[in-house]
């Protein structure tokens, strides 16, 4: 038998979010209008926070709101955001909210995924952008990263495949920076080991590509290529760590060729 592992102290989470921030300990002593003497204190366990003292500093370190449920109790105090199924009964008003946002946004395609790139909702326009990828991709829950840059999967339609897949790398390592997800290294790690068959050729720049911004996705499919761009909305939500981590990914066509053959595809 495995024995239970007892959760880390409050002090050391919150020592590992500081230094995961690259924050010196005056560094967030100045944000979080507290002593450094005190912050030592904490991280150490020789002194005990108040409840406002804690959320006043998972608020300077920018911790995801399911970071911060662990946090609070580790420190003594109650859990304050929600987690609930998506398909949970009290969530149909919001998953109702975000299929009509996506069914909106008809004839361009759209989806919605978790916060491990999982899809959880999509319009009519994206099952035939993946006709001919593996069964096994399409098994749930698709993992909307690996069905991308699998070799059985969107890979061989993506005509930018080199500059998606760099794209593509640099948000999930923001992402990871941002929450230190141990789901998401894994993550980036496997999909760094597929073949790109570039070996060290250099990454050329796409007309209408602006770097951190826009980035074009040129997509192969029976009726000519798509040219489109993409964006991407969260929700806000200050309470509720479902609707906090959800992402609506949506594009748009880059040409009117593009526009015409996803208006026929509709």
């Amino acid at each position: 038998m495995t024995a239970a592992r007892t959760p880390a102290p409050f002090g050391e989470r919150l020592r590992h979010w500081r230094q995961h921030r690259r924050l010196s300990q005056l560094d967030l002593a100045h944000v979080a209008d507290v002593s450094t003497r005190h912050l030592s204190y904490v991280e150490t366990g020789r002194a005990s926070p108040s409840r406002d003292m804690v959320l006043r500093l998972l608020d300077r370190l920018d911790i995801p709101l399911r970071e911060r449920n662990g946090l609070l109790q580790a420190a003594g105090y109650a859990p304050m955001y929600r987690e609930r199924p998506l398909d949970a009964p009290d969530m149909a008003p919001a998953r109702a909210a975000v299929q009509r946002i996506l069914d909106c946004h008809e004839p361009w395609p759209a989806l919605a995924m978790d916060r491990h790139w999982n899809l959880v909702m999509a319009n009519r326009m994206v099952a035939p952008l993946l006709a001919g990828a593996a069964p096994t991709l399409l098994q749930g829950p698709i993992n909307v990263l690996r069905l991308s840059l699998h070799p059985d999967g969107l890979a061989p339609r993506i005509a930018n495949l080199r500059q998606w897949r760099v794209h593509l790398f640099e948000r999930l390592r923001q992402q990871i920076h941002a929450t230190s997800d141990e789901t998401l290294t894994a993550l980036l790690a496997e999909l760094q080991g597929y073949p790109d068959g570039f070996g060290a050729a250099p990454v050329v720049a796409l007309p209408g590509e602006h770097h951190g911004v826009l980035m074009p996705f040129q997509f192969q499919t029976p009726h000519g290529t798509l040219q489109l761009v993409s964006t991407t909305t969260v929700f806000g939500s200050p309470v509720d760590i479902t609707l906090q981590e959800l992402a609506l990914e949506t594009f748009f066509p880059a040409d009117e060729a593009s526009a015409a053959l996803l208006r026929g595809l509709a």
